[in-house]
This record gives C-alpha cells, sequence and structure tokens, in this order.
C-alpha cells in the first residue's frame, strides 16, 4: 500500500479491478469537469452511474495503490521498465498474438499530446513507439522508452529492429517511418533481413548522399525533383512546399504520379498538376491513415498531472488494448462504430445490467471532509478556494471540502462557511 494514501484499503477482487477499468474508460466516453463531478450529488448535474460501481473513495484508494508490478519483491537488474515489464509482455504477446498485419506496417510514436514542447513531452516519464498496421491502425508491437535516461548511441536503429522481429511476422513487409529513424544502414539492414523500407529523412544527418553536380534550388519549378542511388536504396530529393527528403528500398524514384497544388498565376491562386515521386505517393497513403484512438492519456493529465510515468504506461496500455478490440471487431464484421463498441465495452467490464439504480437511492452525508487526496497535498492542491468566500469577493484558501458537494468551504472557529453554504442551498429548495 502507498504510504501516504489516505484512504483505507482493502484487497482488490478480479471483478473490481474490471470495474475500475470499465470506471477510466466512462470518464473518458462522458467528460465531466472534475474527478470528483462523477460522483457529485446535484439534482442538476450530477451523473448516477459511478456511484453504483463504487464509492469515490474506492476509486481513489486503487488509483493511489495501482503498481504494475509488486514493489517490495521486483528488483530493478539494471531494467529500467522493471515496473512495467510484466504488463508490457503480456500487451505485446497479446497484440501479436490476435492478429497478423497487412504488408504495409507503420513505425511511430504513439504520443496523444503531439502539439506540445519536448520539455512537456519529456515530464511524462516515457515514450511510446508502435508497429501500426497502416490498413487499420492496429497496433502490432510497442516498445516503451523511460526519458529520465539519455538516448543511447543508434537509440532510433534499435527502436525499429525491436519492433521489426522477423521470427514472428515474418519478411516481406513494407515499413515507412518519419525522419527520426531513417539512416541508410537501417534501410540497407532492414533490406538485408527482407524488410521493404520508406523514410524521410534530414539533409544535415551524415551519411546521406548529396547530387551536388544538378541540385535543386529555390528557384527550381514545384515538382521538380533530383535522385541518386546507393546499391538498394534510392534517395529522392523533390521541390514542393517544404522541399521533401525521402529514401525507399521498395520504389521507383518516379513511376508517372501527379499531384494537385495551389499555386500563384496572374495574381489569384490555380489547381495544378504537378509530378510527384513514387516514394512520396505512397508515404503520404500510409502514413496519413495512422489515427489511434488514444485519449485517456491526455484527459487523466487534465486532472492527474502528477502521475506516476508507470500509471501513465498502465493508461496508455489500456488505449491500446481497447482500440485492437474494436479494429478486431470490424475487421471480423462487426457494425458498431467505436463510441456504442466502447459503450458496450463499459458495460460488460462494470456488469451493469439494463436498469441503473435511481439516484435518490444513493446517500451521501453532507460532511466536511479533507480536499487532498495524498497527506503531500495538504498544503499545495489540497488547498482551494472557498466557494462561500467568493461569493463576497474574498479569496480564501481551505483545506475542507463537502463531501457531497465536492465544494470547498471555510470551516473556522470565526468563520463557518460550510454552515452559510448549506442554509443557502436549503432556503434556496435544493
Amino acid at each position: 500500500m502507498t504510504k501516504q494514501c489516505k484512504y483505507p484499503w482493502t484487497d482488490v477482487s478480479v471483478e473490481e479491478l474490471y470495474h475500475y477499468i470499465g470506471l477510466i474508460f466512462y470518464m473518458d466516453v462522458v467528460r465531466m469537469y472534475s474527478v470528483a463531478d462523477y460522483w457529485r450529488q446535484d439534482p442538476f448535474f450530477s451523473v448516477p452511474f459511478p456511484s453504483t460501481v463504487m464509492s469515490m473513495d474506492r476509486y481513489h484508494a486503487i488509483l493511489c495503490n495501482l503498481h504494475l508490478s509488486d514493489p517490495n519483491a521486483d528488483e530493478n537488474d539494471g531494467d529500467t521498465l522493471f515496473k512495467v515489464k510484466s504488463l508490457m509482455d503480456s500487451i505485446r504477446q497479446a497484440c501479436s498474438a490476435h492478429y497478423q498485419p497487412r504488408r504495409n506496417v507503420v513505425v511511430s510514436e504513439r504520443f496523444v499530446l503531439r502539439k506540445v514542447k519536448p520539455v512537456i513531452k519529456a515530464k511524462l516519464g516515457f515514450r511510446f513507439f508502435v508497429l501500426i498496421d497502416s490498413s487499420n491502425g492496429y497496433t502490432a508491437d510497442v516498445s516503451v522508452y523511460k526519458t529520465s535516461f539519455p538516448p543511447r548511441p543508434g537509440f532510433s536503429y534499435g527502436t525499429v529492429m525491436s519492433l521489426l522481429d522477423a521470427k514472428a511476422l515474418g519478411s516481406g513487409y513494407h515499413v515507412y517511418m518519419d525522419d527520426f529513424y531513417t539512416t541508410p544502414k537501417l534501410m540497407k539492414d532492414l533490406f538485408a533481413l527482407k524488410f521493404g523500407a520508406c523514410g524521410m529523412y534530414r539533409d544535415q544527418r551524415k551519411d546521406f548522399p548529396r547530387n551536388k553536380s544538378n541540385p535543386l534550388t529555390e528557384k527550381s519549378t514545384r515538382g521538380s525533383y533530383r535522385w541518386i542511388r546507393d546499391g538498394p536504396v534510392v534517395f529522392v530529393k523533390w521541390m514542393d512546399r517544404p522541399e521533401v527528403s525521402i529514401c525507399s528500398t521498395i520504389h521507383q524514384a518516379y513511376t508517372g504520379e501527379h499531384v494537385e497544388r495551389k499555386v500563384r498565376r496572374q495574381g489569384s491562386r490555380k489547381t495544378k498538376s504537378i509530378p510527384c515521386p513514387a516514394p512520396v505517393s505512397a508515404y503520404s497513403q500510409h502514413i496519413v491513415e495512422v489515427d489511434p484512438f488514444d485519449q485517456l492519456l491526455q484527459y487523466y493529465i487534465m486532472h492527474y498531472n502528477s502521475l506516476k510515468w508507470y500509471k501513465k504506461v498502465f493508461l496508455q496500455f489500456l488505449d491500446i488494448a481497447a482500440a485492437n478490440a474494436f479494429i478486431l471487431h470490424k475487421e471480423q464484421g462487426g457494425k458498431l462504430t467505436h463510441k456504442k463498441f466502447m459503450d458496450q465495452l463499459i458495460e460488460e467490464l462494470c456488469s451493469v445490467s439494463e436498469e441503473v439504480p435511481e439516484q435518490s437511492s444513493i446517500q451521501v452525508e453532507h460532511l466536511p471532509v479533507s480536499g487532498a487526496l495524498l497527506e503531500s497535498h495538504t498544503a499545495t492542491t489540497g488547498r482551494q478556494a472557498c466557494s462561500q468566500c467568493k461569493k463576497q469577493d474574498i479569496r480564501q484558501l481551505t483545506p475542507w471540502k463537502c463531501q457531497a458537494c465536492h465544494v470547498f468551504l471555510c470551516v473556522e472557529v470565526d468563520r463557518n462557511c460550510f454552515l452559510d453554504w448549506h442554509k443557502n442551498i436549503a432556503c434556496s429548495g435544493l
């Protein structure tokens, strides 16, 4: 049990753990302003379902004490991922056992907050790399990297190689990747393993060949391209906005494809068809189709920004499991939409009957309780502005809140906002 968790603890049964996971998915489907709002007893804004599954205290007790390994028994042994290794191995095995990817796959970083600064990404504590079937978004394999340790040399190379296990997958796949991974060595080594590869690359990286005799310039016509071959790899530069650098062991440099672009002519913008190299056309086709359903982590960060890194990994695993399950449902001819599928999954996890008990049967007393989830939060996030004082344009922090209303209120010898607040509610008929 986590030492600083203030909630009473009893052992969790398998059924109760399913209920807890079901509530996590429910909170993703039904969005509220705060986690406490799911247990709020209010005739206008409350939702009755969570209270029928478990109490808020029990929910927080499980969250506080959630571990993916035994913290007393497991040892590091130099493995930075030992806290999540057991579950990660199970997820990887399940991903590969239930589905064989089609020919075109994508190596990508599975990340919800894709547009945030790198320093914010680092605060999450980990990075998720995945192998995805580009035809449907199915996650075929996972690799986790802990960001508190600096990347080792050849990190991106090792990430791709760890995801492309020829013994498990077989060979003959076409792998698409962005410029974080692509190097001439990786392309040639994948070709030797009978994996075709296509990826964007960064011009400034070493070991990439350069065509100095007839290079593209700023004055080159849009749609112009140059290419050079090095063994099995063809390197192509294409004039677009911005200029594109791509290499491939699958495609020829150009096979007649065209794309439409808006160009300015005589003061107006018109559509023009311009040549497009084959690797660029194929890359655009397969990369843009990767759109996983990962939203849980983003939603939880809003409410639990101090969540331990391994708990965030747990949420990512839940996202992957649910997304893959939905994709398998569609692959097998299922007709449910993603929303309907998640609704049914939540019902099954929470063992819900068709009839939900009336909210009026659930009684929560109006008593002052601590607003801190953990003892260490008592002086920080556990103290919030009193709602009664706000009405008088006074900002007064208090550690107390009503366990039924989930409103922070002062309880002092000379200032009992808790009593005044509930008197006003009674007078208003609520």
